[in-house]
């Protein structure tokens, strides 16, 4: 089954064909893998949020959920087996996700869903021939936001939930996020939101603003879906990677949200690669420490 196109709403093709035509550079040929399509995770609505799920020759008995979103818009288009092929090619079963999107949904709506989807795959693990102990996350600017909001937003479920789902763990054992937006309270310099940066205008609906928004009201809503405020003991170890030319997401993104690991005594490591932006280009330099991330850091128990 397919979630109904509504529940999708919209399309904001950012890095979408150069992603894709990249990846299939790397694989050069159609991936060798499996492909289980349109596996719902969460019912809701009225809608069906659906994950494909890449499957490896031979298993590692690893995870990598993949957060299917730029400019916080997911759709089924954007699912890319490419972008599965050099982990599934190591053994990792690669789970893409797709979520509600603005402007039908905004950031704190969007969060609840992929975290249900970590539930799902968790309670799912025996069928996928994963360990429920080793599940990492990664995703690409708003994928890569997402991909943080999980990791700090983690908990063990809630035991007294009717849907069983509910009732399992929500954290995640390590986290690769390509420039991700980290602190919508400080963007590009201190005191600085989004909302007041020309040409973010596309992104407002995600966080339920306008241009009449009062600022108090903005600023509260920037602080609440900023990661960088979730950092604590316990956050997963973490790696950033980031394009030095990036002109949508600052690289300060990723270098503020490196010193608060930093500060909090968080196994963490950034890569900025220079000379690339917000695109492929940095996605590609990133690969090989993304493997490396999780191979060192996702143990199957």
């Amino acid at each position: 089954m397919t979630a109904n196109l509504p529940c999708e709403r919209g399309t904001m093709p950012i890095m979408r064909g150069t992603i894709v035509v990249a990846f299939a550079l790397i694989a050069g040929i159609a991936p060798a893998q499996s492909r289980v399509k349109d596996v719902i995770y969460l019912k809701q609505g009225g809608c069906a949020y659906t994950m494909d799920v890449f499957k490896p020759k031979t298993s590692n008995h690893k995870a990598i959920v993949w957060m299917v979103s730029g400019g916080w818009v997911s759709n089924h288009e954007s699912i890319n087996p490419f972008l599965a092929t050099p982990f599934t090619e190591k053994g990792f079963t690669v789970f893409q996700v797709v979520h509600g999107s603005q402007p039908k949904y905004t950031i704190p709506e969007i969060v609840p869903q992929v975290r249900r989807a970590i539930r799902f795959i968790r309670d799912n693990a025996a069928t996928y021939d994963i360990s429920p102990n080793a599940i990492g996350v990664s995703g690409g600017s708003a994928g890569g936001h997402l991909s943080l909001e999980i990791a700090g937003l983690g908990d063990d479920g809630d035991p007294n939930a009717k849907d069983p789902v509910e009732r399992v763990s929500s954290r995640v054992n390590a986290v690769v996020a390509f420039f991700p937006p980290t602190d919508f309270l400080n963007w590009g310099e201190t005191g600085n939101t989004p909302f007041q940066v020309t040409g973010m205008e596309i992104f407002y609906p995600a966080f339920g603003v306008t241009k009449q928004t009062p600022k108090e009201v903005a600023t509260k809503i920037a602080q609440a879906v900023s990661p960088i405020l979730l950092v604590k003991a316990g956050f997963p170890p973490t790696l950033l990677v980031h394009g030095d030319a990036d002109k949508l997401v600052p690289v300060q993104q990723s270098k503020i949200m490196d010193a608060a690991f930093e500060k909090a005594h968080i196994e963490h490591k950034l890569v900025i690669v220079p000379g690339t932006g917000h695109d492929a280009a940095t996605l590609l330099k990133g690969l090989q420490p993304a493997l490396d991330w999780f191979e060192t850091h996702l143990v199957a128990k």
